[in-house]
């Protein structure tokens, strides 16, 4: 059990690892935020493991009888051709591939070695878009306040992604919210964001699903349910 507390604008939030669940911990995560009196904030979920988080952010930081406009933001991780679940970059919609370019060197990569691969990750970006959203848009960033929420940060790769598509549809403040993330992973990402919320940067940190007790793996209709219960714009 790790125990620690987390400063906010306002005051200091208290944590417990490992999270119950990542409702448990969008809670706790909220209660970071709200002393900061975002204006009418957007949230964007990454799926599929941000979107129970976010949608305890949303719900904290709305009005009274409303949360905050809530929607995903999609992204895929671009998987090494020989080894895929090694993560040599990611996308989000709207946006342009991101690599680690250091990686890339190591591995004697080059982005056309990994052309066929994000053209595949389009695709599925493009299916899960659908799945999710229909027809309808994403929520326009430009000019609002962006909270880019996921469960929790270990390369960062995706979420790095993430807010480099938002910052080009410029929005007037644009935050990375998390429960949990490795220290060397949020410091890193601070260049990308006006800042990172960040709950607890413990020691130790190998995988994000550590520091919950139940980590189920989420479907796509997990997703859609979620956002069938309080989304806007």
């Amino acid at each position: 059990m790790v125990h620690g507390e987390a400063g906010g604008r306002a005051g200091t939030v208290h944590v417990r690892l490992p999270f119950i669940d990542r409702s448990e911990a969008g809670r706790v995560l909220a209660e970071m935020l709200v002393p900061r009196g975002l204006d009418e904030p957007l949230v964007l979920a990454l799926p599929r493991g941000g979107v129970p988080v976010a949608v305890e952010v949303a719900r904290r930081l709305g009005g009274a009888d409303r949360p905050a406009p809530m929607d995903v933001l999609v992204t895929r991780k671009i998987g090494y051709p020989y080894q895929p679940e090694l993560g040599v970059g990611a996308i989000a919609e709207g946006g342009e591939p991101v690599f680690d370019r250091g990686l890339l060197d190591r591995l004697a990569l080059s982005e056309e070695d990994l052309a066929e691969t994000v053209a595949l990750e389009r695709a599925e970006l493009a299916r899960r878009m659908r799945v999710y959203r229909g027809e309808r848009p994403l929520p326009e960033p430009a000019g609002r306040t962006v909270v880019v929420v996921d469960d929790g940060l270990a390369t960062g790769g995706t979420a790095r992604a993430a807010l480099r598509a938002v910052r080009a549809r410029g929005p007037r403040e644009l935050l990375l919210a998390v429960p949990v993330g490795a220290v060397e992973t949020v410091e890193a990402l601070r260049a990308e964001a006006d800042d990172v919320v960040v709950c607890a940067t413990p020691a130790g940190f190998r995988a994000v699903g550590q520091w919950y007790r139940e980590f189920d793996q989420l479907t796509d209709a997990d997703v859609t349910a979620a956002l069938g219960g309080g989304t806007g714009s």
